[in-house]
């Protein structure tokens, strides 16, 4: 089995119950095909570098998989003509960092380290 990591954009006007739904949708496409989904991880609204149809903003989200090419495959099918989103990226990896999570606010990390002590 291979390791990917997948990113898909959402359209900025996505609600956060879409949100969910498609988090979801796409995860029950990879189950469906043999796949397994190791981590999700929302990285919220976040300011595109260029105009994508329109949008200045998109919702991220991100998924670490375990699957083969086809589970691979018939996930970018269904997300090419999925209209709520505007992008999105897979890149097979040799191995996940599941320590860091790269897209966590300032304030959550000072929350955090205050219920530490």
């Amino acid at each position: 089995m291979n390791l990917y990591e997948h990113t898909i954009i959402a359209r900025q006007d996505t609600s956060p119950s879409e949100i969910k739904q498609l988090t979801e949708k796409y995860s029950k496409i990879v189950e469906k095909n043999d796949g397994e989904i190791i981590k999700t991880e929302n990285w919220g609204l976040l300011n595109l570098s260029y105009l994508i149809k329109k949008n200045k903003k998109g919702s991220y989200i991100h998924f670490k998989i375990k699957g083969n090419g086809n589970m691979i495959d018939e996930l970018e099918k269904s997300e090419s003509i999925d209209k709520k989103l505007l992008r999105y990226l897979t890149i097979r990896v040799k191995k996940f960092d599941l320590k860091v999570n790269y897209f966590i606010k300032k304030d959550d990390i000072e929350k955090k380290d205050n219920n530490k002590i």
